[in-house]
């Protein structure tokens, strides 16, 4: 399979496709990988990087727009997600990262049942209500225009694993099968973290008529 040569940004989040990434680059060899970047308005490479090194599944980004330039050279931009790569070689010429890497999409095309679409309908609005949003019919018809639910419903989640997932499958039937499995489980997971901290600031002080002292 055919590679292609592209600059390599490691970061602590997975980037799905149509996915907006606002970006603060400051550090010198990622100021100059944007500029070559913009001025040549290529995409770059965005993998999840861990502990014990960078994934070789991610997603590539283009930057949308540039909302400031500092004096030192610092960047505030607006980069959406593109195509997924799977990395086949890392590439040291230049002081940032570069990979040659291998486009793929899915495989299987199949439709997606009926059940499953609705299914994946209540997950997604369960996923707006975590996060205090309303869904207006407007923003439904756009949701429904815009394809591949899966990956709107990956930009929702706050867990990079499953959203790895979500990037790596190949067939948009699996990725909402896997997604309508694990949702419950994480909306339970995450107002768990929202109840802890409420109750996180009430431990811990001082009763009344104490000397305040922790």
């Amino acid at each position: 399979m055919a590679t292609e040569l592209i600059p390599l940004f490691p970061l602590s989040l997975v980037l799905l496709p149509a996915m907006p990434l606002p970006l603060h680059i400051f550090e010198e060899r990622y100021k100059q990988m944007m500029s070559e970047v913009i001025q040549a308005e290529t995409e770059f490479g965005v993998v999840l990087a861990k502990d014990e090194g960078t994934l070789n599944i991610g997603c590539t980004a283009s930057v949308r727009r540039v909302m400031r330039r500092y004096e030192d050279g610092r960047l505030d931009l607006l980069a959406i997600g593109q195509r997924r790569f799977r990395i086949a070689e890392i590439n040291d010429d230049k002081p940032y990262l570069q990979a040659e890497v291998e486009f793929f999409d899915d495989i299987d095309f199949s439709e997606v049942p009926e059940e499953l679409k609705q299914r994946a309908s209540v997950a997604y609005r369960q996923l707006l209500k975590l996060e205090g949003v309303v869904e207006s019919e407007a923003d439904e018809r756009q949701r429904l225009e815009g394809g591949r639910l899966s990956f709107q419903m990956g930009h929702l989640l706050d867990d990079t694993e499953k959203r790895q997932t979500v990037l790596a499958l190949r067939s948009e039937v699996k990725r909402l099968e896997f997604l309508v499995r694990a949702i419950p489980q994480y909306i339970v997971e995450q107002q768990r973290i929202t109840l802890a901290k409420r109750v996180a600031p009430l431990n811990g002080h001082a009763k009344a008529g104490g000397n305040g002292n922790h």
